[in-house]
């Protein structure tokens, strides 16, 4: 249990501390391209970022979600075996 805990301290405080202007989720092409194409007046540059950490957000979401419906299916099944008993 405390090494779990030293890890999610640790993920925690990387993720806290790492959130400056030069990590932005885009490989070196991508951001090139975007620049080049805000450069010239362009707007499919700008909700890139956006986008990345929307694709990045959604596997997140369908796992709680699934995790959600699974504990409460779970907490259901349970309440009904104690009212049998």
């Amino acid at each position: 249990m405390r090494k779990l805990l030293l890890i999610a301290f640790a993920f925690a405080l990387v993720m806290i501390l790492g959130t400056g202007e030069e990590l932005l989720a885009q490989c070196p092409m991508c951001r090139a391209t975007a620049e080049t194409n805000l450069a010239n007046g362009g707007t499919e540059g700008r909700g890139l970022n956006q986008g990345i950490l929307y694709l990045l957000g959604m596997p997140y979401v369908l796992i709680g979600a699934v995790a959600f419906f699974w504990w409460r299916g779970r907490k259901n099944i349970d309440e009904e075996e104690l009212v049998a008993e």
